[in-house]
Parts: C-alpha cells; structure tokens; sequence
C-alpha cells in the first residue's frame, strides 16, 4: 500500500483541496476557502484563529452557509454562528481492491448531470450539487436507461483522493452494486499512486460495515459544523 508522510493532511481535507487540485472549484483567502455553492457545501479554514473564521466569513454571501469538519469543537467567535449536525468518520483505505466486472460500468460527466443530481435527492448519500460532479470522476450503472447507482471522487489533494456519492436506489440495493464500484474507483485511484479515503456518519453501521470489508479502516472523528455569520 502506498504511504504518505503528509497524512496530517486528512484532518483537514476540505482547506487542503482548495489549496491545491481543487483551487479553481472555489474560493480562497490566506486563511479560509470555500468551494462554490453549486460543486460542493463545504468550506476550510487553515487553523481555528478568529482571523481564519474572519475571512471565512468573508467569502459567505449574506444568509449563506457552510459546511466544515473540524477534529475538536470549534471555538466561538463572534459574529460566527455555528451549528453541529452529527459525528462523522473518516476511513481509509488499507487494502487491494478486489478485481470489479465492469461491462455495465460507465463514466458520468455534465451530460449526466441531471440524472446524477436526482438519484442523490433519492437516495441521500451527502451533500450533492449541480456541479458536483466537476470534482473529479464519477461512475455509474443504468437500468432501461435510468442511473440507478453511482460512486464518484470528491475532495482531491496531494496523494490522497476522496471517493463519495456512492449510492444505489432501492430497487437495485442488496446486489454488490456500491463495492463494485467502489472497487472500480480504488483501483484507478491506486494506480495513481494515491490513497483512497472516505466520509461516512458514525451512526451508519450499514455503509461502515460495507467500508469495512472493502479493506477501510476508521482514522480519525470529526464534528461536522454548519456555519454561517451575522
């Protein structure tokens, strides 16, 4: 498997995105980045000073708000209104991926957008947008023509790349679907030398215990925040 000496780096996924690979899906200050609305809900701050949460607020229009993780309880700040949602695990992969058939598999791109934007309405996997889909590849399977499942790439930095929106309907649930391409996504994203990981809430026992068996391992809990200011 391979390692990175920079795994630190995955306490803070969403800053360093913005940071680097995904700097032109967003917006950045010294201190604070936030993807735009219509990619992806969250945002990322270089450290928990009042200065950071400053030009956070900064990049937010008036109302607006975003989601951030942070390891420990964020601190107040004034004029900073911030809401926890729930608990959220992070998992990485320690695996091989198994081989995955796939003759069914195709990859999505704006074309699909629509489809793609209302199987996540449907089925709940997180936070999806119009655009999300720009964050990097995405997959899927069709039934009579309909996108029934898919599985995709979210947050990307230097050696390590997310993968999210795995989510299958209902009909279609009970048959490997999510692990198939799943596998499919850890073997591209292996072969690029990087190393998958993932978000999951902690009270899914379900998606925790498929993550599991794919070979993912819990690396650290987040508080998941929803921040807005004024």
């Amino acid at each position: 498997m391979t390692k990175h000496p920079d795994e630190n780096r995955l306490d803070n996924p969403p800053w360093f995105a913005l940071a680097t690979k995904q700097a032109h899906l967003g917006q950045r200050g010294e201190l604070a980045a936030r993807y735009h609305p219509d990619v992806a809900a969250f945002a990322g701050v270089a450290n928990t000073t009042p200065e950071a949460f400053r030009q956070l607020g900064l990049l937010l229009a008036a109302g607006e708000h975003v989601l951030l993780t942070a390891v420990e309880p964020l601190p107040p700040v004034e004029g900073m209104h911030a809401e926890r949602l729930f608990a959220v695990c992070q998992m990485v992969d320690t695996a091989e991926a198994a081989s995955a058939p796939q003759e069914d598999v195709r990859r999505l791109g704006a074309v699909d957008a629509p489809a793609m934007l209302a199987l996540a309405l449907e089925t709940k996997p997180g936070p999806f947008g119009t655009r999300t889909h720009e964050m990097g590849n995405y997959i899927g399977i069709r039934d009579g023509g309909r996108l029934v499942a898919m599985a995709g790439e979210r947050m990307r930095f230097d050696g390590y790349t997310e993968i999210s929106a795995v989510c299958v309907n209902d009909a279609n649930r009970g048959k490997g679907i999510a692990g198939r391409l799943m596998n499919v996504l850890r073997r591209e994203i292996r072969g690029r030398g990087e190393t998958p990981f993932l978000h999951v809430r902690d009270d899914n026992a379900t998606a925790i215990g498929l993550y599991e068996r794919l070979g993912f391992r819990t690396r650290q809990t987040f508080h998941l925040y929803r921040v807005g200011f004024g």
